[in-house]
């Protein structure tokens, strides 16, 4: 178990007291004043240490990632909550494969830590969950994809700040269909998540008006493309495996495990563009994303870790904000006041994202925009043009009330 952060105890430039001060703004912050008394908001990290599997060298996350969100996030907390009596600290903690979860949950607890952001596996959330029930444990989804912690895995004490997979397609399905791009090879990997991912492009394409012309799988075979003849494998080996297939528009890639969807562009048989995966790919986040202030967010990150921020690195940030956010608002600093606010209907959080964003209350999922990059820029932002819906066109994206199948325990 690892101290409180340090980092996170220094106080701010002026920069940053302005950047923290003009996102509070945009929801119309309370008027700062001086309080009598400190309360001390304690918030865990639980950081999934496992090594993640990546094509590219440049891919490879940081040791930090997802934890240096965190820690500029508290300090934007601690900016405006100097003013209102209120004190956050991070408790941070490493969890791999072959650890106790509840052990390192339990350490959390036994230090008055309530409020628990995690980036692990959608297993090992939920086993966090069931150990964290009894002491009023609220975990913050950083990471887990799954729809089913949305749905018929969904606890009443998981907020999901991370996108679904049912967000990320169709994010990716309305870009394509506004294209009128709506003729799809689906190619999926041979792990559950590939074949969870694929699910979701299916239902995506189906709800949006796509079609999906054939499906491909590629098994994991476990060899090694990072040698001295992988180039050439393969060159020789995508254009094969893509070669005859019925005609079709896009190349949609589900490959969670990053096991091939990288190889694909500019290796496919039919000159076709890659998404999903690979490619033009859906993120709650990217580091080439400026608008609504997100250059002065991205400069800030850059400045004070030498790296760009990730979409863990984002979600973090968020899920900090977010309680930084109903916090100030609560009429209490206790975390049963600050999940009650959170979870209602007057709560909203502002994220660089050029609009507030909310919990669904049917799964506790955090509505947001989705960004769809090729690695250099934001190519667009779904929801598309002309996606509309009765509530808020964020409810396009992901699994809205009606097919909701929550319940929450």
């Amino acid at each position: 178990m690892k101290r409180p952060n340090d980092s996170t105890r220094a106080g701010p430039g002026r920069r940053d007291v302005l950047a923290a001060i003009g996102a509070a703004a945009l929801l119309g912050a309370p008027h700062a004043r001086a309080a009598d008394a400190t309360a001390d908001i304690r918030v865990g990290y639980l950081h999934w240490a496992e090594p993640h599997p990546t094509i590219s060298l440049l891919d490879k996350p940081a040791a930090d990632n997802g934890m240096a969100g965190a820690r500029i996030g508290l300090a934007d907390n601690n900016t405006t909550g100097r003013f209102l009596g209120q004190q956050f600290t991070l408790i941070e903690a490493d969890l791999r494969a072959g650890d106790d979860p509840r052990a390192a949950l339990a350490a959390l607890v036994a230090q008055q830590v309530r409020l628990v952001l995690t980036d692990v596996p959608g297993a090992v959330l939920l086993a966090l969950a069931d150990a964290g029930h009894a002491d009023g444990v609220t975990l913050f989804n950083l990471a887990a994809p799954d729809d089913a912690l949305r749905g018929k895995e969904c606890r009443a004490d998981i907020i999901n700040v991370a996108p679904s997979r049912a967000m990320l397609a169709d994010a990716v399905a309305q870009y394509l269909v506004w294209k009128r791009w709506t003729r799809w090879l689906l190619v999926l990997g041979s792990h559950p998540e590939d074949a969870a991912l694929a699910d979701a492009y299916r239902r995506a394409a189906k709800r949006f008006g796509a079609r999906i012309v054939q499906e491909r799988v590629f098994k994991d075979t476990g060899e090694s493309r990072q040698t001295d003849s992988g180039l050439v494998q393969t060159q020789q080996e995508m254009p094969v495996f893509t070669q005859g297939a019925p005609q079709y528009d896009v190349l949609v890639a589900a490959d969670e495990n990053e096991v091939f969807a990288g190889y694909l562009p500019y290796r496919t048989w039919d000159p076709r563009p890659v998404v999903g995966s690979a490619g033009l790919r859906p993120q709650s986040w990217d580091a080439s994303s400026e608008s609504w202030g997100g250059a002065q967010l991205q400069d800030r990150f850059e400045r004070k870790f030498r790296r760009r921020m990730t979409p863990i690195d984002m979600q973090a940030w968020t899920a900090v904000r977010m309680i930084g956010e109903a916090a100030s608002r609560a009429g209490g600093t206790t975390a049963q006041a600050i999940i009650a606010y959170m979870k209602g209907p007057e709560f909203a959080v502002a994220a660089y994202k050029g609009q507030k964003l909310t919990l669904r209350p049917w799964d506790l999922q955090l509505r947001q925009p989705i960004l769809l990059t090729d690695g250099r820029g934001v190519v667009s932002i779904s929801p598309q043009p002309g996606f509309l819906h009765q509530v808020t066109e964020l409810d396009t994206l992901g699994i809205d009330r009606p097919e909701n199948t929550c319940a929450f325990r």
